[in-house]
């Protein structure tokens, strides 16, 4: 008879098979009630399964981690009977639970508005309140394909015809008349589902993706433990519609796209100032810790390709030509093979080592069309790569200081709340396990060493090397993947480098770290647009002043003024427009100017400025020397700059 064993390491013993809400109710009532579903063994599991073996049991309630998909999941069977009931006729075909949220395709002549939403949103509530137990049922094939199409659900048949073999009992969820295929679990009853859902949107989809398909309509939804994380997330989905860089990329005249060139960016002046200085940041922070910085050809021969294993592992993904002499040649999608060329040069010794050499490389990655999105998703970009060159014996050590190097930037631009990912070995990989234990250890014993928690992602890392990634969370809450720390032993023996030992031989193969810490910097500056909602702090700003003159007797000092102010390093413009002076003080606060300098005639008699911060904020009057002093405490070399930042 099954002994159940708990999270806390408790057992209970019973003398007859149990199911799940059997040992939550035998624990306490209280439990019972609040029990959606179960973990047996690692695997989700309605809590009416029964256990008749010993096993591991979690019990899942709302409080969960799992709880959310469990929800969501069930929101999207509740949405689809209510469509169901609403719109007789309506096919359903596949719906499945999504970050944030859940949808369902429909197959219905007539186009859904958005004044169904509501009434579906309604009639789901309405089913929710009425607590129908949701039961599993198991059919045979033959049986589920006779339902389903006496019912005129042609989809589901298709989907039993060509999903699920012919011994295979096909799992059916009824929650009262309304009945589904799925392989579950599910909540215990339709009145366990938080009312903290909406329906947010319609889109259409082809069956399966296909455009060679039908088009079916799609409903999305969001769904949550309750409504306080459901209101949560609609105002973050309205910060971030705020904040979309796209919008404010035009409003702040940073940057274009054109037809011209998809996924290329056109910077415009203040956008290429503000890239420069992530540029200049970068460049002080390597060459603080010990980095070099080089420069690899953006086109290289395909046989560097085919040597490093991209030409077969990532082909799809490349941009290529093929020149008159028949030579194909590739647009680098990554750095790597042009820095280990860069190594290669002249003879290296164990006291060269580690070599630590930066680039930042312009890459180019085929994404498809509709992948597109602004800054975030291009096919052309720039990384802040390094490559670092070291022995086995320093490998662990250099990813210690990476790590370090890659969370004390993160904190300069207000990034506290970093998730670290461990990425191990995919299934189409390179190199031999005794390899990949090694690069796994590294990475695992540095984070360990340095007490950083981590999540572990199998099968998540690159081809040729397991994978740190750096996840930044914003000023509204979501996440951001962008650092990434790799350890390769396979592509210097693919290249066959090697390095002098200290006894003399020439044959021992460096280990190779390749890193970036922005990732790619359009995509960083993307993040930062969002992050600061466009006002970025003094130090990052494209345009740190300007200065307003009130009428035009002051306009020979304006001009003088900015002069001295750019000679003291401070990225000013004057704005003499005959304009009143508190329009002028609006258009450039909508531009997120950090300071705005007026200057009357007692300001030119007195060669001072008085100076208004970007929110509103009177500072007075100031000498020139004293505001150049207030700017210089906001510099990222300062703590108080570090703080401005966030």
């Amino acid at each position: 008879m099954p002994q159940v064993t708990l999270p806390d390491g408790s057992a209970r013993h019973f003398d007859h098979p149990v199911s799940v809400h059997d040992v939550a109710a035998d624990i306490g009532p209280g439990l019972a009630k609040a029990a959606l579903a179960g973990k047996v063994d690692g695997e989700m599991v309605d809590t009416s399964f029964v256990i008749e073996q010993d096993a591991a049991l979690d019990i899942i309630t709302v409080k969960s981690d799992e709880a959310l998909e469990l929800i969501r999941h069930d929101a999207a069977h509740v949405m689809a009977q209510a469509v169901q009931e609403l719109f007789p006729g309506t096919q359903v075909t596949i719906g499945p639970a999504i970050e944030d949220g859940f949808y369902y395709d429909f197959a219905r002549e007539e186009p859904f508005t958005p004044e169904d939403l509501s009434k579906i949103e309604d009639r789901m509530r309405e089913i929710v309140g009425r607590d129908l137990p949701i039961e599993r049922e198991v059919w045979s094939r033959a049986q589920a394909k006779e339902v389903f199409g006496e019912i005129g659900e042609d989809y589901k048949v298709q989907i039993i015809d060509n999903l699920i073999s012919e011994a295979e009992e096909i799992s059916i969820y009824r929650q009262g008349e309304w009945f589904d295929v799925c392989r579950g679990p599910h909540l215990p009853s339709t009145g366990k589902l938080p009312k903290a859902f909406k329906l947010m949107s319609l889109a259409g989809a082809y069956w399966r993706g296909d455009s060679n398909n039908e088009m079916l309509q799609r409903i999305y939804g969001t769904a949550w433990r309750d409504k306080k994380e459901l209101k949560a997330y609609l105002y973050r989905l309205e910060e971030a519609e705020k904040r979309d860089h796209r919008k404010l990329g035009r409003k702040l005249d940073l940057f274009h796209f054109s037809d011209a060139a998809p996924g290329s960016v056109f910077w415009h002046p203040k956008g290429w100032t503000l890239f420069l200085q992530l540029l200049e940041y970068m460049r002080k922070r390597q060459e603080a810790a010990g980095y070099v910085e080089v420069n690899t050809p953006d086109v290289m021969d395909r046989s560097l390709w085919e040597t490093s294993g991209h030409w077969h592992n990532y082909r799809e993904n490349m941009f290529s030509t093929q020149t008159e002499d028949e030579r194909v040649f590739a647009l680098k999608p990554m750095n790597c093979p042009g820095s280990v060329s860069m190594f290669a040069q002249g003879l290296k010794s164990y006291r060269d080592l580690p070599l630590r050499m930066a680039e930042f490389g312009k890459v180019h990655r085929y994404e498809p069309s509709g992948a597109l999105h602004g800054l975030m998703r291009v096919r052309h970009f720039t990384q802040d790569d390094a490559h670092i060159y070291c022995t086995e014996e320093q490998m662990e050590q250099e990813c210690i200081d990476v790590v370090a190097l890659v969370l004390d930037i993160y904190k300069d631009f207000g990034f506290e709340d970093v998730v670290i990912k461990l990425s191990t070995r995919p299934e189409k990989r390179i190199g031999s396990d005794v390899i990949w234990d090694k690069l796994e250890g590294a990475l695992s014993n540095a984070l360990e060493r340095m007490d950083l928690d981590y999540v572990l992602y199998p099968g998540e890392g690159a081809f040729y090397g397991p994978k740190l990634e750096f996840v930044l969370r914003d000023a509204i809450g979501r996440d951001w993947q962008c650092g990434t720390l790799q350890v390769d032993m396979n592509l210097p023996e693919r290249f066959d480098i090697s390095y002098v030992d200290e006894s003399g031989g020439r044959d021992k193969r460096p280990v190779m770290l390749h890193r970036a810490l922005f990732g790619s910097l359009e995509r960083f500056t993307g993040i930062l647009i969002e992050h600061y909602e466009g006002k970025f702090p003094f130090w990052l700003a494209p345009v740190q002043a300007v200065v307003l003159n009130i009428t035009d007797k002051q306009a020979d000092y304006a001009k003088d003024l900015e002069q001295r102010l750019k000679s003291r390093g401070i990225r000013v413009v004057t704005d003499l427009r005959n304009e009143k002076v508190g329009f002028k003080i609006r258009e450039h606060t909508l531009q997120a100017v950090p300071y705005l300098l007026v200057i009357g005639d007692r300001e030119m008699a007195n060669d001072e400025i008085a100076v208004r911060t970007q929110s509103g904020e009177d500072l007075g009057t100031m000498s020139v020397d004293d505001f150049v002093a207030h700017t210089q405490s906001q510099s990222i070399d300062t703590a108080q700059g570090r703080a401005a930042a966030g």
